[in-house]
Order: C-alpha cells, then sequence, then structure tokens
C-alpha cells in the first residue's frame, strides 16, 4: 500500500485519510486498499467510508468505539486506521469489475462533440475512437448520487468546463471536464462537455445497489448508433 498519507479529523464525527492530492492508478490503489481494509473489518463504530481520487473519510460513532474498546480511551479512531493500513498483508480485495458501457456519440445527443473537434482540429470520429480506444477508472461518485468521475482522457481530449453551464442535461450524457469523464445520473444543471450519451441508468434509488458504477470499477466505453441507442432506451 502506498504509505504516505496523513490522517486529520474532520469534526468530532469523522476524519479524513489523505494521499498526494493527484489523479493517479497509484494513489487511487492506496485509497481503495484503504477502503476495502477498512470495510472489511466489520467494526459497528465505522458507520461510512467514502473514497476520492486521493482520499477517504471515515465517519464513525465516538460512543461504540469507546465500548467495543472496553473504555481504553488511548486508542483513537486514527490509531486503529494506522494499525488496519499498516498490516497490509491483511487487507484483501475481489478484482475490480469492468463495466462496459454503451454510449451513442450522435450530434443530437451529443451537443459538443464538434465543437470540441473544431477546437482541436480533428474529425469528430476522432474524438470517439479516443474516448472508446481506452478503459477507465472509477475514482469517485459525487456531484450528484451514482455520478462517476473517471480519468484520465487522453491528452488531446483533455477540455475545460463550459464558461456557462447549461440549465439542462439529460440523465446520461457522458461528459469530459479537464482531463476527467463523467454520466450525469440525472437530468440536472452541468458544465461538463457533452459528447455522448448512455441508455443505461446510472442511479436507482428503489435497487438494492442504487449506484451502476463504483469506485475502484474499470469503465469501457462502445459506441452504438442511434438506432441502436433508442431501441436500448426501450429495452434497458
Amino acid at each position: 500500500m502506498h504509505s504516505n498519507y496523513r490522517i486529520s479529523p474532520l469534526g468530532d464525527r469523522a476524519v479524513i485519510i489523505e494521499w498526494e492530492q493527484q489523479i493517479g492508478e497509484e494513489i487511487h490503489r492506496g485509497v481503495m486498499q484503504a477502503f476495502h481494509g477498512l470495510h472489511n473489518l466489520r467494526k459497528p463504530y465505522i458507520l461510512d467510508l467514502i473514497p476520492a481520487y486521493a482520499s477517504l473519510t471515515v465517519i464513525y460513532d465516538a460512543v461504540l468505539l469507546y465500548r467495543e474498546r472496553h473504555g481504553y480511551t488511548g486508542e483513537t479512531i486514527s490509531d486503529l486506521i494506522t494499525a488496519t493500513l499498516n498490516n497490509a498483508s491483511a487487507i484483501t480485495s475481489g478484482p475490480s469489475r469492468l463495466l462496459q458501457i454503451p454510449v451513442c456519440y450522435h450530434p443530437s445527443l451529443a451537443p459538443d462533440i464538434h465543437v470540441m473537434a473544431e477546437r482541436k482540429n480533428i474529425p469528430p470520429e476522432h474524438i470517439i475512437e479516443l474516448h472508446t480506444a481506452q478503459t477507465y477508472t472509477v475514482y469517485m461518485l459525487g456531484f450528484l448520487p451514482g455520478f462517476p468521475y473517471m480519468g484520465k482522457v487522453p491528452d488531446l481530449l483533455v477540455t475545460p468546463r463550459l464558461k456557462q453551464p447549461r440549465i439542462r442535461v439529460p440523465a446520461g450524457s457522458v461528459g469530459i471536464a479537464g482531463a476527467q469523464t463523467g454520466i450525469y445520473p440525472q437530468e440536472s444543471p452541468g458544465g461538463w462537455n457533452i459528447i455522448g450519451r448512455t441508455p443505461l441508468q446510472l442511479f436507482n434509488s428503489a435497487a438494492e445497489n442504487p449506484c451502476y458504477c463504483e469506485p475502484g470499477d474499470q469503465v469501457k466505453f462502445m459506441p452504438v448508433s442511434l438506432n441502436d441507442y433508442r431501441e436500448m432506451t426501450h429495452t434497458i
């Protein structure tokens, strides 16, 4: 595990474990190892674990922690986290999932693809080729329930957010902001450059696992035609 981390308090019910603040596979691997290591403890006082690009927030119940440690107040949540993270051999996690997500890049569903192509002096087809050529890591969920932040996109696709965000971005819209790519799970205002749309439902509050993507997943975008997209929206 990447051992260069620090633990800081977030109020009286949470701490944050922070690694070097950058987007990268090695750093995020350390985040996910910490996530699985603490999750696998099944401790009642650990209420939630929230992974991000280079950090992991641990929400805990101080009263339950005190009771479990039999009143031994010398051992803090930070001590327990450090002991777990230092015991790398005890941390086990299953293989990451590979999700194949269909995306239609037709201009009617991709309002920014031609603008991006013109600015980069490449045909829209090249943007599609680049976006679908590699596999992305889901680094975190945020902004909206189930919104996956993924990266990194190829250097040629790196594009700043829109100067003027849209009031309405349809659910399923696939966008690029900086070196990240992501998918809007619900209709929402937003400032990402929209280059396509997926028929998949990224968030379902009624499902046992509401979020389609989870941190640590690997995502491969699969291009589909407009007709295929329309058919999928009626069958998925």
